[in-house]
């Protein structure tokens, strides 16, 4: 998949990808772990790469980071042609999920190896090290050892050893997966923070959708060594370019079925008596007839007993099969008049009761702009 993204003042891009592709031989047979990427990371932006384990994510970083040769393809930086050069020739840093500190070395001693392995002055040494550990919220902990820190410092002396040297651009693969769930909420607003402040490019790698979408600018989302979907945050959950990004990208309905009618640019598909489902087109013909696919998110979903006045909008038929309480939201699952199961997330707001209980006949409705057509529709 080939995407574009603003470029730098000057019109080149800070990371750009062309047809990269990796194989790797094993046993006799043929592996490819990155199918023909193309991309372009802007000057600054906070990129992600998206995916479960093994869609290819991590070897397209490694790949930019040089410790992996591509197949076939091309990777620049700022412009110049990478493809072939040592990872120390490259002006990125990687930041690890095991942070690999030294455990002998002060925190201090840790953030400023770097700059002395390039026989900076110590003056300098001093004075962009503290600058760093104040930028990373480290200030005071100077002498102290790796295992003296929780693990959310453990990664901000990482982070702050990779940026002391001023990267172009910061690599940094699942650096947020050994720590608990408060914590890692917290340092997610931490990172964004950071690469506010530094302004360098971030190329983030995680399986974690909620991780994604909560820091980047934009995101791909991988699968099977492709890039299905390219976008902002808001575009790739709002508007899923394909079934498994939407499965994958928070909860989602995926509803089918056959069109009845088409008008105004809108698909209506009939499932039953009373029901209707209105799918917007985006693009593409669609007939009377034709088979479309659409999602619709749990949270865009209005739940009710009683049966709907008359709108424009989606009406379907379903049974209460499932209630849970979830602090925030009471989920529920509804098997609609099709057989299918949909996932309704209804807000718990300061007046609100449960609107339905397990084996009630509920109506499930939701408005035009919330079916969200799957592929070309």
């Amino acid at each position: 998949m080939s995407a574009s993204s603003p470029t730098a003042g000057n019109g080149v891009a800070a990371i750009e990808l062309v047809g990269v592709v990796k194989e790797y031989h094993s046993h006799g047979d043929v592996v490819t772990a990155v199918k023909d990427v193309s991309l372009s990371i802007a000057e600054g932006e906070f990129f992600s790469m998206l995916g479960p384990s093994g869609c290819g994510k991590t070897t397209t970083m490694r790949m930019i980071a040089g410790f992996e040769e591509p197949t076939a393809g091309s990777i620049f930086l700022h412009g110049a042609d990478v493809t072939g050069i040592v990872p120390n020739r490259r002006d990125v840093n990687m930041v690890f999920q095991s942070y690999a500190l030294f455990p002998h070395m002060s925190v201090y001693e840790n953030v400023a190896f770097g700059l002395k392995r390039k026989n900076v002055p110590r003056e300098e040494v001093t004075r962009r090290v503290g600058e760093m550990l104040d930028i990373v919220g480290l200030t005071g902990r100077e002498k102290r050892r790796p295992r003296e820190l929780s693990g959310g410092q453990q990664q901000r002396v990482a982070l702050g050893r990779a940026l002391v040297n001023r990267p172009r651009a910061l690599l940094l693969d699942e650096p947020l997966g050994a720590l608990d769930l408060k914590l890692r909420q917290a340092m997610q607003v931490e990172l964004k923070r950071i690469q506010r402040e530094v302004g360098v490019t971030f190329v983030y790698v995680t399986h974690d959708q909620g991780e994604a979408l909560a820091m980047s600018d934009r995101i791909a989302v991988m699968n099977d060594g492709e890039v299905e979907h390219l976008g902002s945050p808001r575009e790739i959950y709002e508007h899923p370019a394909s079934k498994f990004v939407a499965g994958f990208i928070g909860t989602s309905n995926v509803l089918s079925g056959v069109v009845s009618t088409v008008e105004d640019g809108r698909a209506v598909i009939v499932p039953g008596p009373d029901e209707r489902i209105v799918v917007p087109l985006r693009r593409g013909s669609v007939a009377p007839g034709d088979s479309v696919e659409l999602s619709v998110r749990p949270e865009k979903i209005d739940l009710s007993t009683a049966a709907p006045s008359n709108g424009d909008g989606s009406v379907v038929r379903g049974v209460v099969t499932e209630v849970v309480y979830m602090g925030t939201s009471t989920n529920y699952t509804v098997r609609t008049s099709t057989g299918v199961d949909v996932a309704v997330f209804d807000q718990n707001a300061s007046s609100a009761e449960d609107v339905a209980v397990r084996g009630d006949n509920v109506f499930l409705t939701w408005r035009p702009q919330h079916s969200y057509p799957i592929g070309d529709q």
